[in-house]
């Protein structure tokens, strides 16, 4: 990073804009507690990131931290087998040890939650409020002793207005809740942000590449990220890929399209 942090561990969160600072600030606040966290923003915008960052900075840093992809598990069809650790199939008699117990006394990260079935979303609820799960074949309960911060891009109240996420854990993942900036909204740190994935970039496939042209900051700096950091990030790997020579060449025509495309 160009500045210096007032907390270790948020190396990869670049950006100097006062939007920025007021973030982070909730994040190191948050990260000393061990309430759930709810990180709140669009897509690409780095929630992700500040979750890390609170987990590497929380008392659990040396403990686990499992991240489970809401949208994935959903489409996998079995998103119950992944967090709790039920019966693989009903002829298997084995039983998985998942998310939920791989995260005891560390971090677990649900990404996108607001694509949890109501039925999970009941279990979960169960989870933060008795700190234990049941299995099958087993008498007793299995404590369980986690952090958990989850994001999402959608608004969870209107959700619950329609029924489809439970109001009570709203309530409970709303204890703390964290607001990620756009990029649009914080257009002062593009310039740091760009230099530094260009840096990030250029080492990984061994280019000597020294500036960005002042034209070209311009037209980064002016230009709406619908795709937020990781658009900018894909169009500067991208540019790093095609540049020969000591300034960087980033590509201008359907260069912001194509970058959003890829992150769908």
């Amino acid at each position: 990073m160009e500045d210096q942090r007032p907390e270790d561990g948020f190396e990869e969160i670049v950006g100097d804009s006062a939007a920025l600072k007021r973030m982070l600030k909730l994040a190191i606040k948050v990260a000393r507690s061990d309430a759930p966290v709810l990180i709140l923003g669009e897509a690409g915008s780095g929630k992700e990131l500040i979750a890390r960052a609170i987990h590497r900075i929380s008392a659990r840093k040396n403990e686990s931290f499992v991240k489970v992809n809401c949208v994935l598990a959903l489409s996998a069809g079995a998103p119950e087998i992944d967090l709790f650790g039920q019966k693989k199939a009903a002829q298997d008699e084995s039983h998985k040890i998942e998310h939920v117990e791989l995260a005891n006394q560390g971090t677990l990260f649900l990404d996108e939650i607001a694509h949890l079935s109501l039925d999970l979303q009941a279990k979960l609820l169960g989870l933060l409020e008795r700190r234990e799960i049941e299995r099958p074949g087993r008498a007793k309960s299995i404590p369980v002793n986690l952090r958990l911060i989850a994001t999402t891009e959608y608004d969870l109240g209107d959700r619950v207005a329609k029924e489809t996420f439970r109001g009570d854990l709203y309530d409970r993942l709303n204890v703390f809740s964290i607001p990620v900036p756009a990029l649009r909204e914080r257009r002062e740190d593009i310039p740091l942000l760009a230099r530094y994935f260009m840096q990030k970039f250029a080492r990984r496939l061994k280019k000597h590449i020294e500036t960005i042209p002042d034209e070209t900051i311009g037209f980064l700096t002016d230009s709406d990220w619908p795709g937020n950091v990781r658009q900018l990030e894909n169009l500067i790997e991208r540019s790093v890929v095609l540049t020969e020579g000591l300034a960087l060449r980033v590509p201008r025509a359907g260069s912001q399209a194509d970058s959003q495309a890829e992150d769908r």
